[in-house]
């Protein structure tokens, strides 16, 4: 037989969801993929309803549905003040995971180089290479998660033809400033490149910082391109609905990667979700409070344990430091592995977020309810007495 594709022989399963299977085999709490425990709104679930009765059951248009469309507009719009044409600068995607991709494709050539920040989220680095591009990783370095710009710039100085930026950013929790942004955005206008921005937490933030749209900074807007999801904002992830926002002749080119790539999202899980895109303030007001009242419990759990680890800015993610814990000799992915096992808890090793070499820390996410971050905490403590 003849050999199989070079540009995927080096990849491996997704980290994160081997440890979700790993924790399901052993019916440990699964704090390793990053999904909430609770419900949808209740608005959408009973549109879903009167949806799986009444459709549409069939292909919506490629691109996303009118309706669909125009409300991930006028929310968009809402938040950012950025002006934007349902008709022309969205594609509904397949989750953010295919915005991702297909911007990706889009921007890229093979043998162009893209910049990451380390640590990232492990699709980043698939994505590029699947594009055929070289990623070059510039690290935010530990505790506060900023770049040295003189580093970053080195990269642009490379060749690279866009930049990654997860904000707020997973798996860091670290939400980039104005300040920091502006430094990106003269970057990428100096040295002519794209930012694809990953902005899925963009409601999850904790006081006092502030999430920015890259997009509205001045000159931005033709250069940046907007993936995001409802998976986190609505607590859908399992519905798989996702978007691109660029400008048209951008869009023009994603349109094309998408019908290729999936077709289009399910027709009756966009009509459902309007409903959700339409939810006034309140709402988003309330999410933000409600995760940051679980941010709470978990990491003032965390401080009594005594574990070390990083407040996230936004997002719901933490990363704690296993040193303490770990045997001698053991690695961050034993060391994740042996604590579901004995303490019945799942966690992702730190080293599949960094390019630098980690091996000291894990990730837990913290979107559960409090019965279950109590236990989880509980369960924990017996890594003390490892």
């Amino acid at each position: 037989m003849r050999p199989l594709s070079n540009r995927t022989e080096t990849f491996s399963d997704s980290i994160i969801r081997r440890m979700t299977r790993i924790s399901d085999e052993c019916g440990a709490i699964n704090l390793s993929q990053g999904f909430p425990d609770f419900d949808p709104p209740k608005a959408m679930t009973d549109r879903l309803v009167e949806v799986a009765k009444e459709g549409p059951h069939q292909y919506a248009v490629t691109w996303g549905a009118q309706n669909f469309r125009e409300a991930v507009a006028r929310k968009q719009e809402h938040f950012s003040g950025m002006k934007i044409n349902p008709n022309e600068e969205i594609v509904v995607t397949c989750g953010s995971t295919e915005a991702m991709m297909a911007a990706m494709m889009s921007v890229v050539n093979p043998g162009d180089k893209v910049v990451v920040f380390s640590p990232f989220y492990e699709n980043y680095g698939a994505d590029a290479i699947l594009s055929g591009a070289e990623p070059i990783y510039v690290p935010l370095v530990p505790p506060e998660f900023n770049f040295d710009p003189e580093v970053l710039e080195d990269a642009f100085r490379l060749g690279a033809k866009a930049l990654i930026l997860c904000n707020p950013s997973n798996p860091s929790g670290k939400v980039f400033t104005r300040e920091e942004l502006q430094l990106i955005a003269d970057l990428a206008i100096r040295y002519d490149a794209y930012v694809i921005t990953d902005e899925v937490y963009e409601h999850i933030i904790y006081a006092p910082n502030k999430h920015t749209y890259l997009a509205t900074l001045p000159g931005m807007r033709e250069r940046t391109i907007i993936c995001n999801s409802l998976s986190k904002t609505y607590s859908i992830t399992g519905w798989r609905l996702g978007y691109v926002i660029a400008s048209p002749e951008i869009i023009d080119r994603v349109r094309k990667v998408h019908d290729f790539l999936t077709v289009g999202a399910a027709a009756p899980l966009m009509e459902a979700a309007v409903v959700g895109l339409n939810m006034p303030d309140a709402y988003y007001e309330e999410l933000a409070a409600h995760y940051a009242h679980m941010k709470a419990v978990f990491t003032d759990g965390l401080r009594d344990l005594g574990m070390s680890f990083t407040d996230p800015q936004g997002a719901y993610f933490v990363l704690v430091d296993i040193t303490p814990f770990r045997k001698k000799e053991e690695s961050d992915y034993e060391f994740c592995v042996r604590m579901i096992r004995e303490t019945g808890v799942a966690a992702v090793p730190g080293s599949s977020f960094f390019r630098e070499d980690v091996n000291h820390l894990m990730r837990l996410h913290f979107a559960k309810s409090d019965e279950v971050l109590y236990e989880a905490l509980n369960r924990m403590e017996r890594l003390k007495m490892s």
